[in-house]
């Protein structure tokens, strides 16, 4: 039985109290990490050692979101790190599945990240190489915006296929991911929402958290 995950970003905590705002949002079930370069995508946010904090503070697996270049060498010091599960892009990676296996062998998730102007059917031949796929409905870099519902046909043209095919792969929809957009995507076929400033932004993050989980479990179609 499928169940909706919700993950919070960090994107939208305050890097000043991170602790506290990781023990705030102690009812999601992930804590989503975006790691930045400054050269894959145009924003520079935090990269090893925060991330190794993060690790060892929170009781919550950590799924780092790597928006950098060359995922292929740094992915796996990440899940050497303690992350529990680690997403690279279509259009950063050399060996995709390479690096897929190379993660699971170390004990962590793979995941494929897709932006919004890059299809997903090119990967459908290696589905079954990974944990989750993460679809952007947004444009990876910054938070805060504007959620994108036209990729929502891309979230079910994926479902279609993981269902078609007996997989237990998961959609990650990261973007724009609110108590009032939970039950388009959760609709669409999407188990495991990304949401930051939406949770961050709230007088109570573990109420946004359970706002969000609530409307995305009375739509969610597997």
């Amino acid at each position: 039985m499928m169940s909706i995950e919700i993950a919070p970003s960090i994107l939208s905590a305050d890097f000043c109290n991170l602790e506290r705002d990781l023990k705030a949002i102690a009812n999601a079930d992930l804590v989503h990490v975006d790691v930045m370069d400054h050269h894959f995508v145009p924003n520079l946010t935090l990269g090893e050692p925060i991330v190794e904090r993060i690790c060892q503070v929170t009781d919550l697996p950590v799924d780092v979101h790597l928006m950098i270049e060359d995922p292929d060498r740094w992915a796996p010091e990440y899940a050497k790190l303690g992350a529990a599960s680690v997403s690279f892009h279509m259009g950063a990676t050399h060996a995709p599945v390479r690096l897929a296996r190379q993660l699971r062998d170390m004990g962590c998730k793979a995941c494929f990240a897709v932006r919004p102007a890059e299809p997903v059917e090119p990967i459908f031949d290696i589905l079954d190489e990974f944990d989750m796929i993460l679809i952007m409905t947004v444009e990876p870099g910054f938070g805060g915006q504007k959620f994108l519902d036209n990729q929502m046909a891309k979230v079910r043209r994926l479902r279609d296929e993981i269902t078609r095919r007996g997989l237990k792969t998961k959609i990650q929809v990261d973007g724009g991911v609110s108590p009032k957009t939970a039950h388009i995507v959760a609709e669409a076929g999407a188990d495991v929402l990304v949401a930051g400033s939406a949770v961050y932004g709230a007088d109570s993050p573990a109420e946004a958290i359970d706002a969000i989980r609530e409307k995305a479990a009375a739509a969610f179609k597997a």
